[in-house]
């Protein structure tokens, strides 16, 4: 027998039950007596372990009976602001083992960040380290961390959408592929990395290990949309000197100040390479500093710069800079680390939106020739803001778009996959390029012409002959397209 719960008592069974006190409206508590808490709990326990239909779960706790909801919200409620991702990166480990996934947890040290820190590179079991296709995204956050917020159709949270949203996806993605059978083990690897937000040092670090892939499929806020490229990246610090003195005598001193708001001024006039793809080259200053007193001539002043490329290269972009710097007095410019050039993805799969984007990503930090996909749910216009959130049908909809492209991935060109333990070389079973022909092809089915004899005498005298029994009429169905090279384990 099969028992159910009312929802009287699912609603008691999901409260907090409070030890020995009921609180009552107007501050008044009512002390409980031990014997009876305990029975109160015992009976809750009871409560929580009849079995709820699905059903019903999915009204009192959508969020919670969603492996995709679910993994999403225990990602986000964990803080990890860049530098403090091991909690997450734990987390990952312990979940993707559960699903049969060989995870590896490797160490990323930086001065920057003394504490513990891991990518966590993942492959399902029996498949291998060299799987074909990558799909990365970040797990390190900017800060402030923010609590997760369950709403009814979105979801809040600091990283809510860049770039958990990307991970929860992605890994649900690789889930589904491979129990639907259209992935074998060898075909996908996942990598979910640290550091993405400030120096890449996550990302750059997998260039260490000898692994190649064939394409990557990068998470960020796309909007959905394959992205076809996006702007590269230039920091300085600009650094004006001069010498302190009584603001009563300047002619005493010389001011720092005056000298970075006259390069600040240039800076901020000057004109930059554009192009049709992504935009305008764009310059910030974003950060100030200069001075100690009001009476007092500033010593010293600092500017931070960021340059966001969209056309030309990186050093073409220093030039400019340089050159409008040159003469000013007291003043230096020194480039930082990363810099790169504008970034082009690959975006030839069909079906998909496509977006040029303006923000950074990791893709310029992994070296290799494999194809590059940068796709993704959320928009970057609230990934960095106070209220992040996303659409829980933009999750959804991710997972939908990551299966799309692995099997567009694989559909444009049959990936190879090494086998260690074998001299040879595999093919995965996966869709080989499909070839439709015209909408019905009409077959002509083969009819064995019978002849029927006229009847000689009564006709409950006639018998059928036995070819006469095998053909009485002849129904042509409609006829499902037919489609070249699809193999029988499809």
């Amino acid at each position: 027998m099969r028992l159910y719960a009312s929802p009287s008592l699912i609603a008691l069974s999901a409260a907090p039950l409070v030890v020995h006190s009921l609180q009552l409206p107007f501050g008044i508590d009512i002390q409980i007596p031990a014997v009876l808490d305990a029975h109160l709990n015992t009976i809750k326990t009871q409560i929580s372990q009849i079995q709820v239909p699905a059903f019903i779960n999915k009204i009192i706790d959508p969020t919670g009976s969603s492996p995709l909801l679910s993994l999403h919200r225990d990602l986000v409620s964990i803080p990890s602001v860049t530098g403090n991702e091991e909690q997450v990166a734990r987390f990952l480990e312990t979940y993707l083992q559960s699903k049969g996934f060989k995870v590896e947890l490797i160490p990323i040290q930086s001065p920057e960040y003394p504490k513990k820190r891991y990518n966590v590179f993942a492959y399902p079991e029996g498949g291998s380290r060299s799987a074909p296709i990558l799909l990365t995204s970040h797990i390190d956050t900017v800060p402030p961390f923010l609590p997760f917020k369950d709403g009814l159709r979105t979801v809040h949270g600091r990283g809510s959408c860049d770039a958990k949203a990307s991970v929860a996806s992605q890994i649900i993605a690789a889930e589904e592929l491979l129990a639907q059978k259209h992935i074998t083990e060898d075909t996908v690897s996942l990598l979910f990395v640290v550091g993405e937000e400030t120096n890449g040092d996550g990302m750059r670090h997998m260039n260490t290990y000898d692994l190649k892939w064939d394409a990557v499929v990068f998470g960020e806020p796309t909007e959905l949309k394959l992205a076809v490229g996006h702007k590269g990246l230039a920091m300085l610090e600009v650094e004006a000197k001069g010498r302190a003195s009584h603001s009563g005598y300047p002619n005493l001193g010389i001011n720092a100040n005056s000298h970075m708001i006259n390069a600040l001024y240039k800076l901020d006039n000057l004109k930059l390479p554009s192009s049709d793809l992504l935009g305008n080259t764009t310059l910030n200053i974003g950060v100030m500093s200069g001075g100690v007193a009001a009476n007092v001539i500033p010593a010293s002043a600092k500017a931070e710069v960021a340059i966001r490329i969209g056309a030309e290269h990186f050093i073409d972009v220093k030039v400019l800079v340089d050159d409008a710097l040159k003469g000013i007095e007291g003043v230096e410019a020194t480039w930082k680390q990363p810099h790169y050039d504008p970034v082009f993805c690959d975006h030839d799969l069909e079906g998909f939106e496509t977006i040029a984007l303006s923000y950074g990503t990791d893709i310029p930090n992994l070296k290799g020739r494999h194809k590059k996909y940068l796709y993704g749910p959320g928009s970057i216009l609230v990934a960095h803001g106070d209220n992040e959130k996303i659409d829980k049908s933009d999750l959804y909809e991710a997972v939908k778009g990551y299966k799309r492209i692995v099997r567009g991935i694989l559909n444009a060109k049959a990936v190879v996959v090494a086998d260690p333990a074998k001299s040879e070389t595999v093919v995965p079973p996966v869709k080989a390029a499909v070839v439709v022909e015209p909408s019905v092809q009409v077959v002509e089915p083969e009819v064995e012409k019978v002849v029927v004899p006229e009847a000689s005498g009564d006709k409950e005298d006639y018998k059928k002959s036995d070819d006469e029994e095998k053909v009485e009429y002849v129904t042509i169905l409609p006829v499902e397209p037919i489609y070249k090279h699809e193999r029988k384990n499809d």
